[in-house]
């Protein structure tokens, strides 16, 4: 009875977190504040907020400057037109220094100008205690605001978000240790990096290598500003990185990793690569194609051994016929790494709605004997607000994809039970298609169009043409041996 109580307390706490971030959004757009710019103004005062909830509740010591805390921005002394010479003064100094705090205060600058708003804003911050929300402080404060604006294209909210659920089962999966490497790539708001502390934290006994793990071991990489941002103050605020920043703002795609690592743990930007973007380095295989870009650097980053667990959209497992930058890199993974397990997800998950996924999970140093298939596809349907995804609905998942003891595998697919979603299927058999398509369905029963968008209906036009492609390359095949006997 007292775990409910307190469960109902945290959702409750969570719901007026909520409510109060939604009145200082609208009290910063009153103040014609951007939507991007008031997430990061929003990130910069809950910081410097939560910074001081950390030393004060639970006795972690701040690495900011006496005249940079909250604080001393708070002092009454301090009223319109010099609270705003306080403030940008303080995201002047911080963004000059070093270290995680410099990561997340880097290019920072007062996008509030009224000081009758800014005074507003700061009161509503002053009066609530953030930290005593559980888990990723950035999920529960920033999620109902990237929901209301993840349809925006212009805003791009989208890019942040990978459902917490998703995150956790593939960590529980992965199972890292804490003597491992682990790296996200395009690490957002760094979801996946505070769940594998998470884990090692549950999971290690020993205190000097959980402290080791967690300010050597953990690194991420991210593109834009605003989320190395927001991925900092993730970290910061978990204790992760105090002796260094575990978050570089940088393309992943256009140099040599510094570090193979043991672990990755991703989900990568979709689409084309941006026309704007740099060179990306010579891997397998070139391509303009983002997801395959970040696939090939998954795949080189291993080191002998590493493993990976990483969301890809649908068209990596079939597009592009014999030869094509696709069909190389599936072929690729099944010869010389271990594509030991697929999970098939549903649309609805991401905010890109329609567009369906699955998660790749494989090792580097084996060759691929079975491709372990788990459909949560067919007949599962989930919206954001009316029925998101929980962890309790990848539970069955977890528990055939068997972390830590693979060799104990069973698939709950047979003739008497066609509709059984975990099958395997020998990398030989898989091997026969000259494109290599792993994108495999035996359950009967039909996607639901509902929700559906243009860019999710061109991804299933795009899987029926090289099914009709592969089709026509056959018969042709056969037409041709019939002609010559």
């Amino acid at each position: 009875m007292a775990k409910a109580k307190t469960e109902k307390e945290i959702t409750s706490k969570e719901q007026s977190i909520e409510k109060k971030v939604w009145k200082l959004a609208t009290v910063m757009s009153s103040a014609g504040v951007a939507y991007t710019d008031y997430v990061r103004q929003l990130t910069y005062l809950l910081f410097l907020k939560m910074d001081k909830e950390n030393e004060e509740i639970y006795g972690v010591q701040s690495q900011l400057p006496d005249d940079c805390k909250w604080d001393a921005l708070y002092e009454k002394k301090f009223k319109g037109e010099e609270l705003l010479e306080r403030y940008n003064y303080i995201l002047s100094t911080l963004s000059k220094k070093d270290g995680l705090v410099g990561s997340i205060f880097v290019q920072a600058k007062n996008e509030i100008t009224r000081p009758v708003q800014f005074a507003q804003v700061v009161d509503l911050i002053n009066e609530e205690e953030w930290l005593l929300l559980q888990g990723d402080v950035k999920g529960a404060i920033y999620e109902s605001i990237l929901e209301k604006n993840g349809q925006d294209k212009k805003s791009g909210a989208g890019q942040y978000f990978t459902p917490r659920p998703l995150i956790s089962a593939i960590v529980d999966c992965i199972a890292p240790k804490a003597t491992e490497r682990v790296c996200d790539p395009a690490c957002g708001t760094g979801g996946f990096l505070l769940a594998a502390n998470d884990y090692v934290e549950k999971h290690e006994t020993n205190i000097e290598q959980k402290r080791k793990f967690k300010n050597e071991l953990l690194t991420g990489n991210d593109i834009t500003p605003l989320v190395v941002t927001l991925a900092s103050m993730n970290m910061y605020l978990h204790d992760i990185g105090s002796t260094g920043t575990p978050i570089q703002c940088k393309d992943s795609l256009e140099k040599e990793p510094e570090h193979l690592v043991d672990v990755i743990i991703a989900n990568p930007p979709f689409g084309k690569r941006p026309v704007d973007s740099g060179a990306v380095r010579q891997m397998i295989v070139d391509t303009s194609d983002n997801q395959l870009n970040f696939l090939q650097h998954f795949m080189l980053m291993l080191k002998n051994g590493g493993r990976a667990g990483v969301v890809i959209p649908d068209s990596v497992l079939f597009a592009g016929d014999a030869g094509s930058a696709g069909q190389i890199i599936r072929e690729k993974l099944l010869k010389e790494y271990n594509l030991h397990t697929i999970l098939r997800l549903p649309s609805g998950l991401f905010y890109a709605n329609g567009i369906s996924a699955n998660v790749l999970f494989f090792e580097a140093g084996k060759t691929t004997e079975n491709v372990w298939i788990y459909d949560y596809r067919t007949g599962i349907k989930h919206t954001l607000k009316t029925n998101p995804l929980k962890r309790s609905d990848l539970d069955d998942f977890v528990e055939c994809y068997c972390p830590n003891h693979q060799a104990d595998r069973k698939e709950t697919w047979s003739d008497e039970n066609p509709s059984g979603r975990w099958r395997k299927y020998s990398a030989e058999e898989l091997l026969k298609d000259p494109a290599t398509n792993l994108d495999i369905t035996w359950i009967e029963g039909k996607d639901e169009l509902e929700g559906v968008t243009v860019e999710g209906l061109l991804t299933d036009i795009s899987k029926k043409q090289a099914e009709l492609s592969k089709a026509v390359s056959e018969l042709t095949s056969l037409l041709s041996g019939i002609k010559e006997d």
